[in-house]
């Protein structure tokens, strides 16, 4: 009776110990609201996609999360609105490719995109689509790279915005497939799609989810993905590596972020309840109706995508010929 009195306070002590550092308890924080600043305008995917998971993390936490869309100056105004706060975990930024693309694209920043945030977790990947119009006479990429090949200077390739993902995604192609081509810069997704519709471009550089209805619609038809696999929304169509460029992939995406010096255990705890969102099936079917693929990561996974994409795309700003902003 003894020795089982004495195992049974020893399991009681080896579990409380592991309650003590199980990271569901670590960090609790105030009952005061949590401010997510989304760099992008009410509505967009990427805020929906915000909305999405603020919202499960809400009631998971029992907590107010409260999204505050600061759109403008390519992300630069909500993220610095973010380096600046107090790092207590009560505001968070949505982190985006477009952070890399900043720090290749403008002079100065007002925070350092690496050293200001503390990494919490990626949320969600973007397709992007190299499209042509649906009576185009490119029925294959591998059609669309051998034109390009036999006459080059004469392809153009419609994006959005110069600086923007899509607008770099189709300069990294170009220097992928060693064609010479002209990348042709619109204000926005709806002036790319009547480009290409109306033939102004040959093919375009889209993120998918804007234009998966027009392609199922048959508007327009996808030559294929960027991404490192297939979309589900659309598995027959090939990736641009399948097609005869391995290892090109290119995908947009979201994460949370926080101040720097926001201490390690609220960040675990931010983390952990982004990822719970993330893995429950309402948040993820709403994610992948979005055309959007819900995938979390712990800290140190997102600042390595970060430094990685840093990199990427300033290396692809400079060889372009970008003038930085």
């Amino acid at each position: 009776m003894r020795h089982s009195r004495r195992g049974f306070v020893g399991l009681m002590l080896t579990l409380a110990a592991g309650l003590r550092a199980s990271p569901a308890l670590a960090a609790p924080l105030s009952s005061r609201p949590i401010r997510l600043v989304v760099p992008f305008g009410a509505g967009g995917v990427a805020d929906l996609v915000a909305r999405s998971v603020a919202q499960k993390m809400s009631e998971s936490m029992g907590q107010s999360i409260v999204v505050d869309n600061k759109p403008g100056a390519g992300g630069v105004v909500a993220s610095d609105t973010v380096a600046k706060a107090p790092p207590d975990g009560h505001t968070l930024l949505l982190m985006s490719n477009g952070n890399a693309v900043s720090v290749g694209l403008f002079k100065s920043l007002p925070y350092d995109t690496v050293k200001d945030f503390a990494p919490i977790s990626t949320l969600g990947y973007f397709d992007m689509a190299v499209l042509a119009a649906s009576n185009s006479k490119f029925k294959t990429f591998t059609d669309l790279v051998a034109h390009a090949k036999a006459h080059p200077g004469q392809l153009n390739i419609g994006t959005i915005n110069v600086g923007s993902t899509q607008n770099l995604a189709g300069e990294l192609l170009k220097s992928s497939l060693g064609i010479d081509a002209q990348v042709v810069p619109f204000n926005g997704t709806p002036a790319v799609v009547t480009a290409l519709r109306g033939g102004q471009v040959d093919v375009a550089v889209e993120i998918l989810s804007p234009v998966l209805s027009q392609i199922e619609g048959k508007a327009m038809r996808a030559l294929a993905v960027m991404g490192d696999k297939r979309s589900p929304s659309l598995p027959d169509v090939p990736t641009v590596a399948e097609s005869g460029t391995p290892g090109f992939q290119v995908a947009s995406w979201n994460a949370l972020a926080a101040p720097a010096k926001t201490p390690p255990d609220v960040i675990a705890r931010l983390n952990q309840e982004a990822r719970a969102a993330l893995a429950s099936p309402e948040v993820k079917k709403r994610l992948q109706n979005l055309g959007v693929e819900p995938r979390g990561s712990t800290p140190q996974e997102q600042a390595r995508l970060l430094d990685s994409e840093i990199q990427r795309w300033s290396a692809v700003i400079q060889r372009a010929g970008i003038p930085k902003q």
